[in-house]
Order: C-alpha cells, then structure tokens, then sequence
C-alpha cells in the first residue's frame, strides 16, 4: 500500500484528481501496481474509482481498501440495472456507509446501448438518486444519448439537494447550464485533447469552479496516447489541455480543479485542504 499524498506536511500542495476511472477493470490485472505508481509518479493525487455492477462495486472497493489515495463511488450503470432488484438496492444502500465511497454511481441513463429498456434505466436512475439524497452523497451522472431525460429526472428527484458531477460530459451549452443549475460539476476528461471536440468550445463557457478532470480509464485515453489504454496518470494531460483552452497556467488549473473536487464530493475532503486560504480563489468568491 502506497502512502497517500495529497495533504502533505509541506503547506498542502495540490496535485491532480482523477475523479473517474476504473482501475479495477481486468485490463490492469497485469500491472495494476506500477499503473498507480505511474499514477503518483506525475502528481495525481487521488483517484476515484468507480463501480458499477455488482463484480465491479466489490473489486472498487477492494481497490479503495488497499490503497489510501484510492477512493470509490458505487452504483449501478443503465446498461447493468436489469439486474438492479431490491436486494441489490439494499445492498448499495448498505455500502453507501463504507468510509471509503465518497459518490453514488455511475448511474444515469444510456440510450446508445440497445440492452436495458428506457424505462428500466429510469426507475433504476430514480431510485438510486433517492438513496444517495438518503445517504447525503453526491451523484456521478453518466449520460450518453439521453441529455433531455437525464437533466429532466435530475430536476425532478430534487438531485440539487446532493449535487454531483456530470460524467464525461457531452451535452450543449443549455444542457450544461441547467445541470450547473442543479449544482453539479461537469468532467472533463481526454475528449478535450481531440482537436475537433465540442467540448473544447464549450468548456471556456463553463464557470472555473465547476470544472472536475477525469480519465475513465482504461477509456476515453487522450491525445497522444488515443487508441492505447488510458491511465490516471494521463489526467495529467487531460489538466494541460484544459490549461492551454483557458488560456491558464498548468499549477492554476490543478489547483482549481483540486479544490473542485474535494467541493464536489465532501468525503474526499480533510480540513487540511482548506488550510493556508489553499481553495479561495484570488479573484473572486464566485469562481469562474
């Protein structure tokens, strides 16, 4: 088990936070150790690793128990929840008080994947946000294909109350202003380096303050590594990228989006990370 860095006794210098991956994907199985070392070896800071079937919410877990600076969300993804029945509800309601889960999901809607009825994916989304609202824990949203419906369920389970972060986003401008309405952060992850991206036109419009970075790894990998396996090392990238499209230095950028993170998901947070004035933003109180 590998030390966790990210309050260290040197004035608490921020470093990167993966807030998406999946390390415990069996695409690691053969260096697992080294890709966390690798990890660390650029600054990343903490990673949270997500679960999202019952296989993956017990090895996220696993992961997050070895390793400090590994934390976890759990949940069940849209193209999984035909198995979401009320024991594995309650089971997840019993995980959410595990010290190390810090969100609830991924959870949301997937309308790309023909495999799981629209409906299905609905009531399951429901349920789940009315067990993190239980849980006083945020959300991490995956949306793909369905913005109108997701945004549209978002606003009525009353999601505001708990917030979260919008998963790799890929919605318009209206979409991302009405899920920052909501409270909810938007990812950014290695869709930002690919240089006909939309996001890379959309991300300048979105306030600083709700700006999170992440890799979904082993997918989504950046430029110019795309078609290989992706890493959290690579958030790294994905924080130079959003630097260069802001027109901000890259210790800016990982400040920022450090203290984002730790906004966005309270359990990731210490009282440590705020000491010495580290999140307030020289300019404003907004943000932005």
């Amino acid at each position: 088990m590998r030390p966790d860095t990210s309050e260290g006794a040197a004035g608490f210098a921020p470093g990167w936070i993966d807030t998406h991956a999946h390390v415990d994907h069996p695409r690691f199985d053969g260096d697992r150790e080294e890709v966390l070392a690798r990890a660390q070896a650029v600054g990343v800071v903490k990673i949270v690793n997500v679960g999202y079937n019952a296989v993956s919410i017990r090895s996220t877990l696993a992961l997050a128990e070895a390793y400090s600076f590994v934390y976890a969300a759990v949940g069940w993804h849209p193209t999984e929840v035909a198995s979401f029945g009320a024991e594995e509800e309650r089971e997840l309601r019993r995980l959410l008080t595990h010290p190390k889960v810090v969100a609830v999901g991924e959870i949301g809607l997937d309308y790309h994947w023909d495999t799981v009825p629209p409906a299905v994916q609905q009531d399951a989304f429901r349920r789940q946000i009315r067990l993190a609202r239980d849980a006083g824990l945020p959300i991490v949203v995956h949306d793909r294909d369905a913005h109108d419906d997701v945004l549209r369920i978002l606003e009525e389970e009353g999601a505001e109350e708990v917030g979260g972060i919008l998963h790799a986003f890929s919605g318009d401008a209206s979409h991302a202003e009405r899920g920052l309405s909501l409270g909810f952060a938007l990812g950014f992850g290695g869709v930002v380096t690919f240089r006909k991206a939309a996001q890379r036109d959309l991300l300048p419009r979105i306030p600083l303050d709700r700006i999170v970075l992440e890799t979904d790894s082993p997918y989504l990998t950046p430029h110019p590594h795309r078609g290989k396996r992706n890493e959290p090392a690579y958030v790294a990238i994905v924080g130079q990228a959003v630097a260069e499209l802001l027109g901000l230095s890259e210790a800016e950028i990982r400040r920022r989006t450090f203290c984002n993170a730790h906004r966005v998901l309270p359990r990731l947070a210490r009282t440590a990370v705020h000491s010495g004035h580290l999140c307030e933003d020289p300019h404003t109180t907004e943000g932005g």
